[in-house]
């Protein structure tokens, strides 16, 4: 029955509308108007179908209307406008030299309203901002109907980077004061993401010697062809072809000399020649990446990132500086920092000791590869130390003593350390020296460092709190299997440092928006940010690059001058 229904409808609607177009001058006033009403109501009611409205018809609306009340952008309105740039070190476009003529800037805030919001989302291209910023309803509201293009858009991302990390620690003072951080226990992490260096432009000192190698071996074997051709008809075309060749040989000799030679003056192990900060780093195994290491420090009591910061070296020397600016960006008095073994560096734990941070640090595995060496029941952790009388106890019972002179071991340029040895007479006639050491001579010497200390208090602390230890994992790796793989921000396309450290900066203040939305709600956020007035921080809470920043000169061919 309702086929038939459907079907007598659909017959009504067609006759109503050819009647209508036969006779254009009948008794109705707006005949067609009302014909196409019909239409659409047997239409709708006997077809049951949803049918939109009318392209060509005025509609009336506000876009206060449309975005909800609960809409992530009314949050990041309120939040903005609550700022004021200045103090949070923004660099003004309108301040640009390129921007001092022409029409007028605009306000700064758009544009941190707009990063904000698309790294909500997922869009990080300036010109695809400067789409959405057309298309978008919601970024119609929040910035009020203005469309900037893309090179503003780029350029305040290029020039802020700075007042970006300073965003994030703003952010994370409000997340304190709504009572989101607890403040008491954070874990340390760090993660690899690719920069926009490929591997190929990645220089050390044993690949451009490879590369000198074949070049020499190929000239000569050029050489030897160009002295061995014969006088033929097309010897003169044969020649210009090697001739050629080792024109292009030279030319890239050059450029690697001179990479050799920017990497003597630098003493840096190796060099990236599209973004001179990236470097070559070990993600897991024998997997290379060349790009930067992203650090955070993730509070235990919401897995809110509370601190971060990029640098291009691994996590070894990493862990008082991620501390500190976690304790620094909440203004904790003492803190316990939770980390894995890469991180265990005795002069970190010391460094950490000072400033009133407590360590649980998983201790690196000692691992005797000698199987005629030291055995696993008389490594170093079997000698008991007496710190009253400065001695070690072996296992023997036999005591070793030092001269207590200081005595200087340098692992690179950067790092070195000052120890104390420990010897005994008594190894020479003891019944399981060869257990003991692996010494020609048979003595066992113990060396003790300056930090030694600072190892055995994160020790006892590992020991004493193995069930806090086991909640590392949960508390921040999440956290970066969320940025990297459903955001899919494994990589960045900006280069230099400082641009990384504003860019992952964003990211991780995006990151605790949207947890916080989770853990409270907008509502719940408005009313917290409606009673927050923001705290500026001084100085001294400002960023601080603490990553060794190289500047080498980028490499042309046309530089070159071949007749020198």
């Amino acid at each position: 029955m309702f086929c038939g229904l459907s079907f007598c409808g659909g017959l009504v609607a067609l006759h109503i509308t050819s009647v209508c177009e036969k006779n254009p001058r009948g008794p109705f006033k707006y005949r067609q108007s009302f014909c196409k009403f019909m239409g659409y109501f047997f239409v709708s009611f006997f077809m049951s179908k949803i049918i939109g409205f009318d392209r060509h018809q005025l509609h009336f609306s506000s876009l206060e209307d449309v975005i909800s009340h609960d809409n992530e952008v009314r949050f990041i309105d309120a939040f903005v406008e609550k700022l004021d740039l200045k103090l949070l070190g923004v660099n003004s476009l309108s301040q640009s030299e390129k921007k001092k003529t022409g029409r007028p800037a605009f306000c700064d805030k758009i544009f941190l309203k707009l990063y904000l919001y698309a790294y909500l989302n997922g869009i990080r291209s300036s010109r695809k901002l400067e789409r959405e910023a057309t298309l978008n309803i919601e970024l119609h509201w929040l910035l009020e109907g203005l469309r900037p293009n893309y090179h503003s858009i780029a350029d305040f991302r290029k020039l802020n980077s700075v007042a970006l990390q300073n965003l994030f620690k703003l952010f994370v003072l409000f997340l304190k004061d709504a009572g989101l951080v607890g403040g008491k226990v954070i874990a340390v992490d760090g993660t690899k993401i690719r920069g926009s260096n490929s591997k190929k432009n990645n220089y050390n000192p044993k690949k451009i010697q490879r590369h000198l190698a074949y070049i020499e071996e190929k000239s000569k074997t050029l050489l030897e062809q160009f002295e061995k051709t014969d006088a033929e008809e097309e010897q003169g075309l044969h020649l210009a072809g090697v001739e050629e060749k080792l024109n292009r040989l030279k030319r890239h000799k050059i450029k690697y000399e001179q990479l050799q030679k920017q990497l003597d003056e630098s003493e840096e192990p190796q060099v990236s020649t599209t973004d001179p900060d990236s470097r070559a780093l070990l993600v897991q195994g024998v997997v290379v990446e060349v790009g930067y290491n992203v650090q955070a420090a993730v509070d235990e009591q919401h897995k809110l990132v509370i601190a971060t910061h990029t640098i291009n070296r691994n996590d070894k020397n990493a862990l008082h500086a991620i501390s500190k600016e976690a304790k620094d960006n909440i203004k904790a008095e003492s803190l316990t920092v939770l980390a894995d073994k890469g991180y265990h560096t005795a002069k970190e734990l010391e460094a950490c000791h000072t400033d009133k941070i407590d360590t649980i640090v998983a201790r690196q595995v000692l691992v005797n590869s000698n199987k005629k060496g030291t055995q696993p029941n008389y490594m170093v952790e079997h000698f008991k130390y007496d710190q009253e009388n400065d001695t070690y106890t072996c296992p023997q019972g036999e005591t070793l003593h030092t001269t207590g002179k200081w005595h200087t071991k340098k692992r690179d340029r950067n790092i070195s350390y000052q120890f104390k040895k420990y010897r005994t007479n008594a190894c020479l006639t003891c019944p399981v020296k060869h257990l003991c050491t692996g010494r020609k001579d048979g003595r066992r010497e113990i060396e003790r460092s300056q930090y030694a200390e600072a190892v055995e208090r994160n020790k006892a602390n590992y020991e004493a709190h193995p069930k806090l230890y086991r909640k590392r994992q949960e508390i921040n790796e999440h956290i970066f299997g969320t940025i990297k793989r459903q955001w899919n921000l494994y990589y960045t396309n900006l280069r230099g440092l400082e641009k990384v450290n504003g860019e992952l900066a964003l990211i991780m203040t995006v990151y605790n928006l949207k947890r916080a939305k989770n853990i409270l709600g907008i509502d719940g956020l408005m009313e917290k940010l409606s009673n927050w007035t923001p705290k500026y921080p001084t100085a001294g809470f400002f960023v601080i690059n603490r990553a060794k920043k190289l500047h080498f000169k980028p490499f042309c061919f046309l530089q070159i001058n071949l007749a020198a």
